[in-house]
């Protein structure tokens, strides 16, 4: 795959004549090709630690993009410091009906309304212990069932199943796109869920760090609650945010579709949020920042209003598979400029 930014602009026009979900499914299969090729080092300024974790870089490949734990590989050698893989349900299913994926080229967003489409836990578990010899930071992102009866048992099951495999633990309780799943960010629900999730990956014998996605589209007393659960239960991160429901105006025509919204559109929201968590949990759980990070600067604004890593996926749609690397760079001009030795050193300042 080539990495060359003006090669990729060359090509985008012709990639978004394709449908945005069989676009998706080509830059997989390109990536599936790549999955030997060695990370590349990145510069040592760039290293933090999170949750007991060493990242060799902040910038890490949101969950959504590699559903399947097909490619994390292949992602860490395009300059990303972590991988995020999932949601992954305990059974397979497809997803909501099709099209359910849309590109707002005018407003550089995506809108998805996926539906946690994967081929399940069993195949992805194979999968994943297939390269668990590899290293880096793969974090696995569990999710539960649409028709499940008991969705704390299906968090449960992921966390069982994928605990022995992962750097850390994701659990998605924040996606628009699942009806109800949200209901389990309300403090008793979330909770009941934190506990069986950590009393299911405890039995493993393993003890990964848990992370926590959360929604954008929370009120101060979600947030207060969220933060106040995260600290009790000694969370390795909470990870901030998921997509909107809310619409600010956009200029696409796609712009009434249903579904969760990412891209440029939600860069101010979810800055927003890393400081009301930021301010809400006093420093005392570290913050991912997802939403509308696509470059250096958004990245750099993020970790100095309190994220510790950032993640992205819509970027990575208009600005090709160099923006990993492009972000690294750029992340090492502002650190100098503001005079900042380590990622670490400039949180939350």
């Amino acid at each position: 795959m080539m990495l060359n930014p003006a090669f990729y602009a060359l090509i985008r026009p012709l990639l978004f004549r394709f449908d945005a979900e069989m676009a998706h499914g080509l830059a997989l299969s390109a990536l599936r090709r790549r999955n030997a090729t060695p990370a590349p080092p990145c510069d040592p300024a760039l290293a933090t630690t999170v949750a007991g974790l060493s990242f060799p870089s902040p910038v890490g490949m949101a969950a959504g993009f590699d559903k399947d734990g097909e490619v994390p590989d292949a992602l860490l050698s395009l300059g990303f410091g972590f991988a995020e893989v999932g949601s992954i349900t305990p059974l397979p299913q497809p997803g909501n009906p099709k099209p359910r994926l849309f590109r707002l080229v005018e407003d550089r967003a995506v809108i998805n309304r996926m539906g946690f489409n994967n081929g399940g836990a069993q195949a992805a578990q194979a999968r994943l212990a297939a390269r668990a010899d590899r290293g880096g930071i793969v974090g696995i992102n569990i999710g539960a069932n649409k028709d499940a009866t008991d969705r704390i048992a299906d968090y449960a099951t992921g966390a069982r199943l994928f605990a022995p495999l992962a750097s850390y633990l994701a659990v998605n309780v924040s996606s628009p796109n699942t009806p109800g799943l949200r209901a389990l960010q309300d403090p008793a629900a979330l909770e009941a869920l934190l506990d069986g999730v950590i009393a299911a990956r405890d039995e493993t014998g393993t003890q990964p760090p848990v992370f926590l996605k959360v929604a954008p589209d929370l009120q101060s007393a979600d947030i207060d609650a969220i933060a106040r659960i995260a600290i009790g239960k000694k969370l390795g991160a909470l990870i901030v945010s998921n997509t909107t429901i809310e619409r600010p105006a956009l200029r696409s025509r796609h712009a009434g579709e249903s579904g969760g919204l990412s891209g440029a559109p939600l860069r101010a929201m979810a800055q927003q949020r890393i400081v009301d968590f930021r301010k809400a949990t006093g420093g005392a759980v570290p913050l991912i920042g997802v939403g509308g990070i696509a470059n250096a600067q958004d990245a750099w604004e993020r970790i100095r209003a309190g994220a510790s890593l950032v993640q992205l996926y819509s970027a990575m749609v208009y600005e090709g598979p160099s923006i990993a690397q492009s972000i690294n760079r750029g992340l090492l001009r502002l650190m100098q400029r503001d005079g900042f030795a380590s990622i670490a050193e400039a949180v939350g300042k």
